[in-house]
């Protein structure tokens, strides 16, 4: 199972080409910092009040990205609620490191192709073409099987497009036309109570946490 981080990433990709679809660089960064957040959450690793995010279980999950982020949390001397820890890892920086850690292991999955490209003989760009294009279809289809039908959606799934949606990612997987189509489903999806009731305050405080961060900049 892909993380939130790469199936952000892999949401992205161009099909054709293997470069990202615009989108802009601090949407990017709160949606990956979120994406380590509610992967931790789910994974019953950290949990959420008004006042602070705490670690209630600093088992390492096995994935390299996560732990770095869960030990940070779990080795933090001070004491620091969602918004102050989202701000914290959405900083250029820590974002760059969690977007490479999630493209390095789609590249060791065998998911994507890491490839250098001369430019003007000078400046290289990076890009990722697909090698498994299954896993990039199989997104973009669970995503538009949630928000074009009135099933009952995967809990991740309403996760994953909660938090895309919040960060203005969808705007660059999906035309105008079926943004505006789409629109109250999206909105349905918000007010749905999926998710078990240990880790929903959680899951809810780091989206919501994301969207108050987001909102100032458009």
């Amino acid at each position: 199972m892909l993380t939130f981080a790469e199936e952000i990433m892999v949401l992205l990709l161009h099909d054709e080409n293997g470069a990202f679809l615009p989108v802009k660089g601090y949407a990017l960064n709160h949606a990956l910092a979120g994406s380590v957040l509610m992967d931790l959450a789910f994974a019953n690793r950290i949990d959420t009040d008004l006042e602070q995010l705490e670690v209630i279980d600093r088992e390492p999950t096995g994935n390299p990205m996560l732990d770095r982020v869960l030990g940070r949390i779990a080795d933090s001397a001070e004491t620091r609620n969602t918004k102050e820890w989202l701000a914290a890892f959405s900083a250029p920086n820590e974002a760059a490191t969690i977007r490479e850690l999630a493209l390095a292991s789609l590249v060791e999955r065998g998911i994507l192709e890491r490839r250098e490209e001369k430019f003007l003989w000078v400046f290289r760009a990076r890009r990722y073409p697909m090698i498994d294009g299954k896993v990039e279809r199989e997104a973009k289809r669970r995503i538009a099987d949630v928000l074009f039908s009135d099933e009952i959606p995967d809990p991740r799934d309403v996760a994953l497009i909660c938090l895309a949606d919040a960060c203005d990612i969808l705007k660059a997987v999906f035309e105008g036309r079926e943004l505006k189509r789409i629109r109250p489903r999206i909105e349905q999806l918000l007010k749905m109570d999926l998710i078990g009731r240990e880790m929903a305050g959680a899951i809810d405080d780091i989206h919501l946490t994301v969207i108050s961060a987001i909102a100032p900049h458009y």
